[in-house]
């Protein structure tokens, strides 16, 4: 097996492809697992309640 510059941009692409798979399912199992609800409720909501304390 020669290493030249056809193998490494194969093996670049073959690896970057599962390896953003793998982040972006990861990343997919985070924002819709059970326990991270209430964390990005409060999130989403916390700029309205900012609002809400500083009118008058």
């Amino acid at each position: 097996m020669e290493f030249d510059h056809n193998f490494f941009v194969g093996f670049a692409k073959s690896y970057g492809l599962f390896h953003m798979m793998v982040i972006f399912f990861g990343a997919v199992v985070y924002a819709y697992w059970p326990s991270n609800q209430e964390k990005f409720d409060r999130a989403a909501n916390s700029i309205l309640e900012e609002d809400e304390g500083t009118q008058s």
